[in-house]
């Protein structure tokens, strides 16, 4: 069971990871960003989404 939650965190990670670099957040080294929690991450690309979609914000 243990594996399966891991795995899951870890391919959410990886997803968010690649969003974020999509948008421009941070495109040097995605090894920079696996270091971040899942929550951080979580809540980077909902701010980044935020200030896209409301740039003078």
């Amino acid at each position: 069971m243990g594996n399966l939650l891991r795995h899951a965190v870890e391919k959410k990670k990886q997803y968010l990871i690649d969003q974020l670099i999509s948008l421009g957040f941070y495109q040097k080294d995605s090894h920079y960003l696996f270091e971040w929690t899942l929550s951080d991450l979580e809540k980077e690309y909902r701010l980044l989404k935020i200030r896209i979609k409301h740039p003078s914000s």
